[in-house]
């Protein structure tokens, strides 16, 4: 895929408009303060580059000042068929651009994400994202969404946890996965490959995601804290492990969707090493 700069103006994250179309009401001093915490300028600063689709992905990785190491480029299937990819999500950001330019060089460019769809607002990344929001009147098409994803011929990319990994009892894993990536692939004969990345955010984090869970709150704290946790990772290395596809035939009727997701997460954390 080519890395030359689209012609089109490339919109620029104003948290502003953000919080104005979810129709919230914050305090003036308060958003200056999230734009200050998010580093709104740097990553606008990098937006304003022009990169578009899977040259997005491939550039952040530079411009944020990381290094990645892949192992297993040989596993990835190159027989014409479309297939389900499947990672952890220990940082949030970092691994989701890793993942897309890893993958969509190989297969140039034919991925898709499924995410959470505040990340259409950076419209770089958009072409690559299939947006879902559980939430509010958006949550009725989510199962179509999902359909139009997985019944066409791009890649799938998924983290099937949906949010990032948190630590418990000591630690640091993801969440239950959801039995989404394990149905579709079935419903429509993807083999899956299983992904695992070597990574893991600020203690600080995971405080902050503990006492949300502790306090039931419904709103994720700790995902405000992405933004910076990507520009505290500068300087630092990680590694991408890539297992063999898992055929589609494996996941029969011997356990449910939801046994299944859980053995595929134990597959992708036997990857290391």
């Amino acid at each position: 895929m080519s890395e030359r700069k689209s012609e089109k103006k490339i919109k620029e994250i104003d948290l502003d408009e953000i919080i104005a179309k979810r129709g919230a009401k914050v305090p003036k001093f308060v958003v200056n303060w999230l734009k200050k915490f998010i580093h709104q300028d740097f990553i606008n600063e990098y937006l304003r580059k022009g990169y578009v689709g899977v040259p997005f992905c491939t550039n952040a990785i530079d411009y944020i000042g990381v290094t990645v190491d892949v192992k297993g480029l040989e596993n990835l299937p190159h027989d014409g068929r479309s297939y389900t990819f499947v990672s952890n999500h220990p940082l949030g950001a970092i691994d989701g651009v890793t993942l897309g330019s890893v993958l969509g060089k190989a297969y140039d460019g034919k991925i898709k994400y499924l995410v959470n769809d505040l990340l259409m607002n950076l419209e770089g990344l958009a072409p690559l994202c299939v947006p879902i929001n559980k939430l509010g009147k958006q949550a009725r098409s989510f199962p179509a969404i999902v359909e139009s994803a997985f019944s066409g011929d791009d890649h799938v990319i998924m983290f099937p946890a949906g949010l990032c990994s948190r630590k418990q009892k000591g630690v640091i894993r993801d969440l239950p996965w959801g039995k989404t990536c394990v149905t579709k692939s079935v419903q429509y004969g993807r083999d899956i490959v299983p992904i695992r990345f070597d990574g893991e955010n600020s203690k600080r984090f995971y405080r902050i995601a503990s006492w949300c869970k502790r306090l039931h709150l419904k709103f994720n704290f700790a995902m405000l804290t992405l933004p910076d946790e990507m520009f505290r990772s500068r300087g630092r290395h990680y590694t991408v492990h890539i297992g063999r596809p898992i055929p589609v035939s494996t996941f029969d009727k011997s356990r449910s969707p939801k046994e299944w997701a859980q053995w595929l997460q134990d597959k992708v954390y036997e990857l290391k090493g």
